[in-house]
This record gives structure tokens, sequence and C-alpha cells, in this order.
């Protein structure tokens, strides 16, 4: 087992697939399915990756789907370094200041 009752875990969902999908939205995204990932604590007493499970969000909502990854953690950043914006900074400090940097 990967899981225990009240661990925190990520879970996945398909809320509609894309033949479900209302026919007004975007062509390119009327070709995939609408997905969901919620995070919440685990309430079966055990579960593996790739069982299907209920959670409690932090909200309170109940949701049910397929558990993806046990104590998730935030992998997210704002990016790579962009050149082009770091010397729009530059300028703009100029314009703006009158100077480099302050």
């Amino acid at each position: 087992m990967d899981a225990h009752k009240g661990q925190w875990v990520k879970i996945y969902r398909v809320i509609l697939t894309k033949e479900e999908r209302a026919p007004q939205v975007p062509e390119d995204t009327r070709q995939v399915p609408l997905e969901m990932w919620v995070k919440g604590e685990l309430l079966e007493q055990e579960a593996s990756v790739g069982d299907q499970v209920t959670v409690k969000t932090l909200t309170g909502r109940m949701e049910s789907g397929r558990l993806e990854e046990v104590e998730p953690s935030y992998r997210h950043s704002f990016g790579e370094f962009v050149p082009e914006l770091h010397q729009v900074g530059i300028t703009l400090r100029e314009i703006l200041f009158g100077g480099g940097s302050r």
C-alpha cells in the first residue's frame, strides 16, 4: 500500500470526455477531455497509486478519482530566464527613474 487514511494525496478524474465537450468551445479544446486534478485527505483505509479513491479537500468537498500521488509537492516556477525580459526591465528602470538600478 502506498497511502493510508488521512494522508495528503492527489487524485485525477476525467470530467468530460472529448465527445461530451460543448460544441461552442474552441476546436482545439474540443479535441481533449476536461480533466481534474485535486488534492485532499484520503478517506480509504489503504490505497495504492492507480486505485479509485475518495478524498476530502481543504474546503470540505468530497471528490473521487484515481490516486495519482501520495504527499504531492509543489513543482512550479516562473519559468526559464528570458534575456529579452531582463533587458525590458533595465530599459523601463532607465525610463522611469533615470538610471539602471535603484
